[in-house]
């Protein structure tokens, strides 16, 4: 471990020690002052703040649409090679790196982490939106036609399998390698040392956490707020229960209040325990639909959706002479910036845990582990609601209507719909706590200088900040204030764009400077796997 693209510098050197927190200096501060003034100044004013950062969405949207869908092809295409290159056999950690997670709580915390919450609101939504036309159809097939059916579940893997997973691979790969073999901080700006040398630790650096932890923070609590409304939604559902502002200010009082509990227990008896505990509730509530809807339908369409993908992958790829402009613009590069602004985040959680997987390992596992499991989950809800619209069965034959009750809609038409829809309730809460307590840790490693293991207060601090965020502007400014806070956010992921185009460079230079022969077979220490 180490050799070149190694530095003096020491995690951390520049933090300040104060009221028991342990913060690097400027990040924390410039970060949690941009954060307060831009939750101040839409609170002021939530429609006009909503407006102006929609209209730099759509600007955001409009002109660099070829540059979001040419980088994503490039992180798949980066990623499969370094699968297939001798460097895949590179450990992180160096030739002796023991992982320190079982295979199975390592991929339930990246499924709990990466997409989980996602899956949950739209897995019903978007395969029902593309076929119904809700807002445009993928390369304007006919809606409500077999050919749409095909298109829609094609579509909606598009959108949540390799090129999304490509895009936190990339950049978890980049900071797991920096920061275990080569001894870095764990922050973003280590991953640029090979190109900034020594002024990785002064301002240029400091710039790229910062847009790291906005970027993370604002991703969080427009999840949060999202999936309050879709938690009191399902209560309105099932109970009858106004979907008020104030329950969904409970909701997330609750979920900080797990999220808090769990970021002071730490990576091993927070998030992996709860992580693994979502992990059997997915699989019990998979199941079970799969069980009681069109059980034939289910395995015979599974292998209709992955032809389907596979046949939809390179068309929907391309991104010259589109005809669909509205549905290309408004879902699939929407979609990449989204991703592009998680994956500081998303990233740098998979980069924690990690360390002892070969990159080989740890790529193969990153794109296609979650790709499959989004397959078999796509066609068990997505499949289901579209067998429910072909059948005229339920609410969902009329179309899509609030996005937030389409999986409801969908189970109300199942067996024993009170207790799966308030099972999915459960889940839908139990991923928002995953989600909220991995980004603490991340934003509590960043803005503490790289250092993995930062003072309780710190976690507190961080966990409560996204709560509070979500909640104020729900108070303050409704839909208005949260469209407001995912339109900066989608448009954070612009310069996050060229910033991981610069990562792949450095990645790939850090990697061909690793001696291979301390890698091959024999001359490391037999992996034991740890639960």
């Amino acid at each position: 471990m180490g050799g070149k693209y190694t530095t003096s510098y020491q995690a951390g050197q520049d933090n300040i020690r104060k009221w028991g927190m342990d913060m690097h200096n400027p990040v924390f501060f410039v970060s949690a002052i941009l954060v307060v003034l831009f939750v101040i100044s839409t609170l002021i004013n939530p429609a006009g703040a909503k407006k102006i950062f929609d209209a730099t969405k759509g600007w955001t949207i409009d002109n660099f649409d070829w540059f979001f869908m040419i980088s994503g092809n490039i992180f798949v295409l980066f990623s499969l090679v370094l699968i297939a290159l001798p460097v895949g056999r590179i450990r992180l950690g160096g030739p002796g790196a023991e992982p320190e997670f079982s295979r199975l709580s390592w991929f339930a915390m990246l499924f709990a982490a990466g997409m989980g919450i996602g899956l949950m609101f739209w897995s019903v939504a978007e395969p029902v939106a593309y076929y119904t036309d809700w807002w445009g159809t993928p390369l304007n097939v006919a809606a409500r036609t077999p050919e749409a059916a095909q298109a829609a579940m094609g579509a909606t893997m598009f959108h949540w399998g390799l090129h999304p997973w490509a895009i936190y691979a990339v950049t978890a790969l980049a900071l797991a390698f920096f920061a275990f073999n080569k001894g870095l901080p764990l922050t973003i700006r280590s991953t640029f040392y090979p190109l900034l040398g020594e002024k990785t630790w002064r301002l240029p650096g400091d710039i790229i956490d910062v847009i790291a932890v906005m970027a993370t923070i604002f991703g969080l609590a427009t999840s949060l707020g999202f999936g309050a409304q879709q938690a009191s939604s399902g209560l309105n559902f099932l109970f009858g229960i106004e979907a008020t502002i104030s329950l969904q200010v409970f909701i997330i009082a609750a979920v900080t209040g797990v999220a808090v509990i769990s970021v002071v227990r730490g990576l091993h008896g927070g998030v992996k325990v709860l992580s693994n505990f979502n992990m059997v509730l997915a699989v019990i509530l998979l199941f079970f639909v799969i069980l009681t809807g069109s059980f034939i339908h289910f395995f015979v369409g599974l292998g209709k959706t992955t032809l389907a993908y596979i046949e939809y992958i390179i068309p929907l790829s391309n991104w010259v002479g589109r005809v669909d402009d509205k549905f290309y613009k408004g879902w699939t590069v929407f979609y990449w910036a989204w991703w592009i602004s998680w994956a500081p985040f998303v990233g740098m959680f998979i980069a924690r845990i990690s360390k002892g997987r070969t990159i080989r390992e740890f790529l193969t596992a990153v794109l296609l582990v979650p790709t499959i499991l989004t397959v078999i989950w796509m066609q068990a809800f997505g499949g289901n609601a579209l067998l429910q619209i072909q059948g005229e069965i339920g609410a969902l034959t009329e179309g899509l209507g609030e996005v937030s009750l389409a999986m409801f809609q969908m189970l109300a038409n199942l067996p024993l719909t009170t207790i799966t829809s308030f099972f999915g309730i459960i889940l839908v809460l139990v991923f928002f706590v995953t989600s909220s307590d991995s980004g603490s840790l991340v934003v509590d490693s960043i803005t503490a200088g790289g250092k993995l293991d930062a003072p309780v207060p710190q976690r507190v601090f961080w966990a409560t900040m996204e709560g509070a965020i979500a909640a104020a502007l729900l108070i303050g400014g409704g839909a208005d204030a949260l469209g407001a806070i995912q339109a900066i956010a989608v448009s954070v992921g612009l310069p996050f764009t060229a910033v991981m185009i610069v990562m792949c460079i450095s990645l790939y230079l850090g990697v061909r400077s690793e001696n291979l022969a301390s890698y091959d077979a024999g001359s490391a220490r037999p992996v034991r796997e740890t639960m």
